[in-house]
């Protein structure tokens, strides 16, 4: 679970999914921050205070916790496990391919990458650790005290944790997949089936409509339908504006390295990418009841078996090699 090359009070990470949900097993030993790299840049800073449990309130989680860098930084389980167990409400999502983003968080509450950093670190379903108190444990650690004069010759502070944690973020970015390879003019790069499963993603399946531009996302929000009230309640952006227009609308997510980031969804539950696909073909038979679902959903797309076939294949095309490669 805990990145072994960070601040290694770990050394073991397990994890075992049980009914959707990801419980981490870790076991710790006795290495002192001080044999931590002495970082240079506020990237190489905030990728150590990524990995690092100190930034929880009882010091067994990290952000890398549930952004798993072997799973583009996304969780396996439909809602992770957060300080003392605690379940998030919403699936966590990818913190890859962010640089681009105007809003963070399913419901759009976090405007910059900055801001977005500090809120799971205070989140009581989260790491649930105030960040008067985070500020307190890096000031009162030899390795970040001494990490922070380096890297902008100041204390800890607020706004240079959320700056630190950002810039480690912004280099997340990933354009090794074989779609950019064929974009680039290699036409050997994707098979046959992701080829003709492009042409469905901006055509007859209209995926281009709201998963457009180089990450495939148009930095809205959207109701796919997931909101009926009863069974699927989470009213999504509403909690937010509280404009009974945005009933059950969540932000639209990129969709590089979507091979690797199940479950789908904002409440995770599409456990595959053909469930995805399936639930937009018809959607009425997967969820009844919509309340305020998009237009461009209410006609079903009667994709064929094999349409399905290459339109899934076009999507694992989106992924990087060097995740590709692990799932292969």
């Amino acid at each position: 679970m805990f990145e072994k090359s960070m601040r290694a009070l770990w050394t073991i990470g397990l994890s075992v999914t049980v009914l959707g949900v990801c419980i981490a097993l870790t076991s710790f030993d006795t290495t002192e921050s001080s044999e931590l790299p002495l970082p240079s840049t506020a990237s190489a800073l905030g990728e150590q205070l990524f990995f690092d449990p100190i930034l929880s309130g009882n010091k067994t989680l990290s952000c890398g916790s549930c952004h798993k860098r072997e799973l583009a930084f996304a969780d396996n389980a439909a809602f992770s496990a957060g300080n003392n167990g605690t379940l998030t409400r919403r699936n966590t999502p990818s913190a890859m391919n962010l640089s681009g983003r105007l809003q963070f968080f399913w419901d759009g509450r976090a405007s910059s990458l900055e801001e977005q950093a500090l809120k799971p670190i205070q989140s009581p379903e989260e790491m649930n650790l105030p960040i008067a108190n985070a500020i307190q444990r890096l000031t009162a650690d030899a390795h970040y005290a001494k990490a922070f004069q380096r890297v902008f010759k100041s204390t800890p502070t607020p706004d240079l944790l959320a700056k630190a944690l950002a810039e480690f973020e912004r280099t997340l970015e990933t354009a090794n997949t074989p779609y950019d390879r064929f974009i680039d003019g290699d036409e050997t790069a994707m098979n046959e089936s992701a080829i003709r499963g492009r042409l469905l993603f901006i055509g007859k399946a209209n995926c281009a409509n709201c998963h457009a531009g180089d990450d495939f996302t148009a930095d809205r929000f959207k109701n796919i339908g997931l909101y009926n009230g009863t069974n699927l309640n989470d009213a999504g952006r509403f909690e937010i504006t509280k404009d009974s227009a945005q009933l059950g609308l969540f932000k639209i997510p990129g969709l590089r390295n979507v091979a690797v980031t199940a479950p789908y969804m904002h409440n995770g539950m599409f456990s595959t990418l053909r469930e995805v696909i399936e639930y937009y073909n018809h959607p009425d038979q997967v969820v009844k009841g919509s309340i305020h679902r998009d237009l461009s959903l209410n006609t079903p797309l009667n994709l064929t078996e094999q349409e399905v076939i290459d339109l899934e294949a076009f999507l694992i095309a989106l992924t990087d090699d060097q995740f590709i490669k692990k799932i292969n």
